[in-house]
């Protein structure tokens, strides 16, 4: 099980207004505003997120590997992921992936991909057989 992970990207000031938004929807808000300066020598400056309390997710400056990364997000319905995919797509994100059920991917799979502005590949899922339903 992963603790966190950091995430490059070549605008901070971008990429957190744009995940404050796209995010939001499932929960995922910002739990971390940490300078560099306070941790050792050569810590960047990290912008935390998460839900529930918990962060997993930092974003810090940085060289981009635009399609390197893909991060699925987990939503509570399809009517989350619908909601997460247009926040997403106000934000300044880009469709990769139609929104609506994913055979390919499982039974029961609803999903939604969008690239962000930094390059990164985020999917917005709602696995009902995860859920009880």
């Amino acid at each position: 099980m992963l603790d966190h992970i950091f995430l490059a990207v070549s605008d901070t000031a971008l990429s957190v207004a744009f995940s404050q938004k796209a995010l939001a929807i499932l929960g995922i808000t910002t739990l971390l505003d940490y300078d560099g300066k306070d941790g050792p020598a050569g810590h960047p400056d990290l912008k935390g997120f998460g839900a529930k309390g918990r962060m997993f997710s930092c974003l810090r400056q940085g060289a981009v590997a635009p399609g390197a990364v893909h991060v699925g997000f987990v939503a509570d319905s399809e009517a989350m992921v619908n909601a997460a995919h247009a926040e997403a797509l106000a934000a300044g994100a880009t469709d990769i992936r139609p929104l609506g059920a994913q055979p390919h991917c499982g039974p029961r799979y609803y999903a939604a991909q969008v690239g962000d502005p930094g390059g990164y590949s985020l999917e917005f899922v709602f696995k009902s057989r995860q859920h009880g339903n």
